[in-house]
């Protein structure tokens, strides 16, 4: 692949005209604070064509900006942004978000493999914009958005945000309503929310973990980028194993398709046996916290699970599902109660390769946008959005009942080792 990607331009999209439309300040929940220099980018693939598409959805995002005005704000930070008072919140001033129209001469097959050679990655990480260090700043836009048009008709809607102002949630349900009024609807179908007074406040344990996984070294360059595909009848198999060996409990596609990644991972590293080990998965809190309906702000905590390394690698698929089950089942706690599920002491002994962190997309409304050609065929991260420490991003339905995941979670020198462990699976 020689000439990628030939963008334009950017141009600032602002809200269209809605009179009555109040400006104000939003302070940033304690949900949003440690995110609020943090990027996220995700990728949205549509194979059909959409006749003008980057001028269709541009449109319909000014008019969804009038009614999700503080993304069309900024960032501004008081003192050191980490206290408790008014240090880090949205104006709505209005300023805007960037729009970039772009066209590619590749057709969109080229992409949907996501495979390992470097033309194929140079394409993916070229369908986004992205913000200056891979950081937030107070003065940036809280949303830069992309279309890409394939020679094919395909295109693919690059979406990254600022953390502080949406989670995947928030962002999902944003992107619906723009699909909503470019199909020719008069206002979203959700009435969007950015204030919650009513949002408890998380213990500290759960910020102090937050703090704790951002702070990280990264690894970066260390990592292989794959992309992975797990089968239906695997999946299938682990559920259905796992339902048998413990009296009929359901086991999730989630819940299966992560306890895959976590244990072939940790039998491709071999640790030492006793070494501790980390998994954290993001989970959405809306439902725990009685979030008002339609709330796009940030409510997600990190949950931890930690194992000796032996017992994840060398014991049974079904019981790292259960290990992962019981963790699910104490996140309401964790807005209750200042008890961690792994102690401060044993989060600062960890190296970052010991720690898998995992965004699951499989209910965030992504693959249901349809701007009016249909629903995309494949939703992803871009490679350059991936965590700094191993992780992955993904769990949507690739067509034909299986998971689709982009990974970091491997150095390179045991990617062969980990891709061998997990064709066992299939």
């Amino acid at each position: 692949m020689s000439q990628v990607v030939r963008k334009s331009s950017a141009v600032v999209v602002r809200p269209s005209p809605e009179p009555g439309t109040t400006r104000d300040t939003i302070k940033l929940s304690c949900f949003d604070k440690g995110l609020y220099n943090m990027p996220a980018t995700t990728l949205l693939v549509f194979e059909h064509p959409l006749h003008n598409a980057a001028e269709t959805i541009r449109g319909a995002l000014s008019r969804a900006l009038a009614h999700y005005y503080p993304i069309a704000g900024r960032i501004v930070v008081v003192g050191g942004g980490g206290g408790d008072g008014d240090d880090v919140y949205i104006e709505c001033n209005d300023e805007g978000l960037a729009f970039i129209a772009a066209h590619t001469d590749h057709a969109l097959k080229e992409l949907m493999c996501f495979d390992r050679s470097p033309g194929a990655r140079k394409l993916l990480d070229e369908l986004a914009v992205y913000y200056p260090g891979m950081s937030c700043g107070p003065g940036d836009p809280l949303l830069l958005m992309q279309v890409t048009e394939f020679s094919c008709g395909g295109f693919v809607l690059g979406v990254t945000w600022n953390h502080g102002v949406a989670d995947g949630a928030g962002m999902g349900q944003l992107l619906q309503a723009v699909a909503e009024l470019a199909g020719g609807l008069p206002s979203p179908s959700v009435a969007p929310v950015r204030c919650d007074g009513s949002l408890p406040r998380l213990p500290p344990s759960v910020l102090e973990a937050q703090q704790h996984l951002l702070s990280l070294d990264p690894l970066g360059d260390d990592l292989a980028i794959l992309d992975i595909t797990i089968p239906k009848e695997s999946i299938d198999r682990v559920r259905a194993d796992f339902s048998s060996s413990f009296h009929g409990q359901p086991c999730t596609t989630f819940e299966a398709a992560l306890a895959v990644l976590w244990r072939c991972r940790t039998r491709a590293i071999r640790p030492e046996p006793e070494t501790p080990t980390l998994l954290v998965f993001l989970a959405d809190m809306r439902k725990h916290a009685c979030a008002k309906e339609g709330y796009y702000g940030n409510c997600i905590v990190e949950q931890l699970v930690m194992a000796k390394s032996s017992a994840v690698a060398e014991g049974d698929v079904k019981d790292v599902v259960m290990a992962i089950r019981r963790a699910k089942n104490q996140l309401p706690d964790r807005l209750k109660k200042d008890e961690g599920v792994v102690g401060q002491q044993e989060l600062r002994e960890l190296r970052a390769y010991d720690t898998l962190t995992v965004t699951s997309w499989r209910n965030l409304g992504f693959d249901r946008v349809d701007f009016g050609s249909g629903r995309p065929a494949r939703v992803t991260a871009s490679g350059k959005d991936l965590p700094p420490s191993p992780g992955a991003v993904g769990f949507l339905c690739d067509g034909r009942g299986g998971v689709s995941v982009l990974s970091d979670l491997v150095r390179q020198e045991h990617a062969d080792a980990f891709l061998a462990e997990l064709a066992k699976f299939m």
